[in-house]
């Protein structure tokens, strides 16, 4: 199996079959996950001082924080496997 890769920004690579779920960073329990990662030193902080707009959860228990939404995250995704964008990335993910 390859390694599949995106760009999160900010020279920022990520991989993304290593990639488990992508949640938002405004609820209790993502903000709950983000303060237990900092304190077990699994945190990895990928938005350049800007602010976290998505959490990603690797399963290797690592959190990633990234400063692009969710949305454009599956959109790269989506773009990557088949090489044009599509019209709701989110639904194409699910299938």
């Amino acid at each position: 199996m390859a390694t599949e890769l995106i760009h999160l920004g900010f020279s920022n690579i990520l991989a993304v079959n290593r990639v488990v779920a992508i949640v938002s960073p405004n609820s209790a329990p993502s903000k709950r996950m983000i303060l237990e990662a900092k304190k077990k030193g699994l945190i990895i902080d990928m938005t350049n001082g800007r602010r976290t707009k998505a959490v990603l959860v690797l399963d290797t228990g690592h959190t990633v924080l990234a400063a692009i939404a969710p949305e454009t995250i599956a959109g790269r995704v989506a773009t990557s496997r088949d090489g044009n964008p599509k019209a709701d990335p989110i639904e194409e993910m699910a299938l």
